[in-house]
């Protein structure tokens, strides 16, 4: 399966993103949020700001597709990123968007558009959001009532996707890879286990971990959904996934949940069950997993 580039090639002059639809699903698996807000008006009181705050693109992740021929995987770098959210703003595409990529609408434009520089003091922080670095944050403001009324208030629609034009650059797992540009080092390590697993290498696994770590990812999945999945990364998604499947781990993953859960355990309160930290906490297998991953690195050391 091949894991594919996609970027702007600058000597393309339709190269770039055309609008943006507002969709169910979106690929990049993250939802937006509906700013509401009271504004002291003369005889203007509770009046709502219908803006849709979310993330357009998130990069270095991968996102599957699939054609009538063959199935892979696409990402953007975090430059292409940058790029993309440049000239969709240079070539006055900011009020152009569709429904599901199907349907054009009218009286949806792009008010405010940003790249995450900084984790902990991004503005999408303050809306419960955990964004990656390089993340193009957008907020679309609704001026169509249909739109607000039937799709976004009513939870038909979820999330951004972007619609556009890019060059692209095949990578086989069993190739040397050039994702030098990954800075986040659990989506590194995510990625690079995927290209692993594609290329048929088989990696040393275990899944005799006890049932408890199972369990605390399914119920770290089940709290994460009651907050709408606000505490977890795509990454913590994937590994909260794996636990309650019972599915094997690598030795590199091991160490990582030791890792994480030992530098967590600080932000874990037992008593909050709506706290990110006890919830991201959950989601790697708790506690059980923590003893598991440590019980089962001393054995391969030995």
């Amino acid at each position: 399966m091949d894991i594919i580039e996609l970027f702007i090639d600058e000597n393309d002059e339709v190269s770039g993103i055309e609008a943006v639809s507002i969709v169910e699903n979106p690929a990049i698996e993250e939802d937006f949020v509906a700013l509401k807000s009271q504004e002291f008006k003369f005889a203007e009181v509770n009046k709502e700001k219908r803006i849709l705050m979310g993330a357009a693109l998130i990069p270095n992740k991968p996102i599957y597709r699939a054609n009538e021929e063959n199935e892979y995987y696409i990402y953007f770098s975090r430059d292409t990123v940058r790029k993309a959210s440049e000239l969709f703003f240079i070539k006055g595409n900011h009020n152009k968007s569709t429904l599901e990529h199907q349907m054009p609408l009218q009286g949806l434009v792009a008010v405010e558009s940003w790249i995450v520089e900084d984790k902990e003091k991004d503005k999408s922080k303050i809306y419960g959001m955990d964004m990656p670095l390089g993340t193009w944050m957008l907020s679309m403001k609704v001026l169509n009532d249909d739109v607000w009324n039937n799709y976004v208030k009513t939870g038909k629609v979820k999330g951004f996707s972007i619609e556009g034009y890019f060059a692209d650059k095949v990578e086989r797992p069993n190739e040397p890879n050039n994702l030098s540009a990954w800075n986040e080092e659990e989506e590194e390590h995510l990625v690079n286990e995927l290209k692993q697993i594609l290329s048929g290498q088989e990696l040393e696994s275990y899944s005799d971990y006890p049932e408890s770590v199972s369990n605390n990812a399914k119920r770290g999945i089940e709290l994460n959904e009651k907050v709408n999945n606000k505490c977890a990364t795509q990454v913590g998604k994937v590994r909260a996934t794996q636990l309650a499947q019972g599915k094997p781990v690598s030795v590199e993953t091991i160490k990582r949940m030791f890792s994480y859960l030992s530098r967590a355990e600080v932000y874990y309160d037992k008593g909050d069950t709506e706290s990110c930290g006890y919830i991201s906490y959950l989601l790697w297998g708790g506690k059980s997993a923590k003893s598991w991953a440590e019980s089962k690195l001393r054995q391969l050391d030995e």
